[in-house]
């Protein structure tokens, strides 16, 4: 897609400040020669919010006051201020379609900058975004979710202006239509977590509190959406018990199906890949799926969610799709370890598992050419360092005498590992902390034999 999908409209006279880009604030901060700390963004965003008065800033229990009083739904965004990668979302959307101000002031608008003390019964998401939406009912009803990703930096593809409108008019729909559509939504809640708040997790609570350290090193205090899901690896890992799946490969996105779904649109398929599993499904460009499990999507945030909850051993999801204005049922039918055609290397939680898993590589799939030189098969595993960590743990694999540039052929005595995420998948099957793996890579043509270590 084009960028044109997010900044078709900016150049109207028409401005709000949905979100505040971190990049304006930084300009700003530099013409009057102010140093940029992570600090004092933080602290520079929460007064320009503050002062404009138009989202409740950090308080969610004055958010759920207001909707009970108003009637309003609440749209609460999950954004971290530092966050450089959310950045590039933020910039697309500092100057908006007039569409949206309309929109947003029939909602409790909360801005949620940080996730400790959060609720995670109620507040469940892809932790590997810096920037998420949900919109609920006062009672604690999840109507929807917005905002997705499946690249490091790029958001084209998966968010718009458009898709957020389509979100917000359909959530307002199911608004109005509570509680008589209970069922359509009740779904959109999970099961407990490992605990109830970030903080409370093993690898959190000696290090953060339910809330922000205004006081001292505000940016420092700030429990980051990625290491919530850092921490729930690490609840299961260090317990020495097995990552669940769905723990191991969260929210996948429909691609990994061959769906892809249009991102101006609320749950339009844009397209079918031929041959894939939402090809054998049924699923035709141009449906739009009206109900996914017996819930009623928003966004691709929202099919996520249900692809989310289903079992990583295959089976099937109904749903109802509109096609040339009649409505056709037909099931996503999910073989077995689906979830394993998603790709975690993008994510940044990836990085914990090259310390766990790999002595802090990382590994990239070597390119045909490449292999064509080194008579390696295309079947044969072939894993390029491109990233060797230099501290700590990390250093690991440095240690064991492992350079950037060589080639792994072998890890574990698996010579089929084609990809990073195939690897970390094997090993966390199959070892624990303690644990030494062998490793065997060519260096210069010429194979070498190391051993690294299964690491916390």
């Amino acid at each position: 897609h084009a960028p044109s999908s997010l900044m078709s409209r900016t150049a109207r006279p028409y401005r709000i400040t949905f979100f505040i880009g971190l990049m304006a604030l930084q300009a700003a901060m530099s013409l009057n020669g102010i140093a940029q700390t992570r600090d004092e963004l933080v602290r520079e965003d929460r007064r320009k919010i503050t002062d404009e008065g138009f989202w409740i800033y950090n308080d969610l229990p004055k958010a759920f006051a207001t909707a009970k009083q108003t009637g309003k739904p609440i749209l609460v965004v999950l954004r971290c201020i530092p966050c450089h990668e959310c950045v590039k979302l933020d910039d697309d959307l500092v100057d908006k379609d007039p569409t949206i101000r309309p929109l947003l002031n029939q909602f409790v608008c909360v801005r949620q900058v940080s996730t400790n003390g959060l609720d995670l019964e109620l507040f469940q998401y892809d932790t590997d975004q810096s920037f998420a939406v949900f919109i609920l009912n006062a009672d604690g009803t999840v109507y929807g979710r917005f905002g997705t990703r499946s690249h490091r930096t790029d958001w084209l593809g998966d968010v718009s202006l458009d898709g957020l409108a389509e979100a917000l008019k359909g959530s307002l729909t199911l608004h109005r239509n509570y509680p008589r559509n209970r069922a359509q939504v009740v779904g959109k809640r999970g099961g407990k977590p490992e605990v109830t708040s970030p903080e409370k997790y093993p690898s959190l609570k000696d290090k953060f509190t339910n809330q922000l350290n205004y006081s001292g090193d505000v940016s420092k205090s700030c429990i980051h959406c990625h290491q919530i899901g850092d921490a729930q690896r690490s609840f299961y890992w260090n317990s020495g018990k097995p990552i669940p799946e769905n723990i191991l490969f969260p929210y996948p996105h429909p691609k990994i199906l061959g769906l892809i779904l249009d991102p101006k649109k609320k749950a339009t398929v844009e397209s079918v890949l031929p041959e894939s599993i939402a090809a054998n499904s049924g699923l035709r460009t141009g449906d739009i799926i009206e109900l996914i499990a017996g819930q009623s999507p928003l966004s691709i945030a929202d099919v996520q969610w249900v692809l989310h909850q289903a079992p990583a051993t295959g089976g099937n999801i109904p749903l109802s799709v509109k096609r040339n204005n009649q409505l056709i049922v037909v099931s996503l039918k999910l073989p077995p370890a689906w979830r394993q055609l998603g790709d975690l290397s993008w994510r940044a939680t990836s990085w914990a598992y090259r310390r766990m898993l790999t002595g802090g590589m990382r590994l990239t799939e070597l390119v045909s050419e490449k292999r064509k030189q080194l008579n390696l098969d295309e079947n044969q595993m072939a894993l390029q360092v491109q990233h060797l960590g230099q501290y700590n743990a990390h250093a690991a694999a440095k240690r064991a005498g492992l350079r950037k540039g060589d080639i792994l052929i072998g890890y574990d005595g698996r010579t089929d590992l084609k990809t990073e995420s195939q690897l970390f998948t094997h090993s966390i099957n199959r070892h624990k902390p303690g644990d030494k793996v062998p490793v065997t890579a060519l260096r210069e043509g010429k194979k070498r034999e190391f051993t690294i270590p299964i690491q916390p």
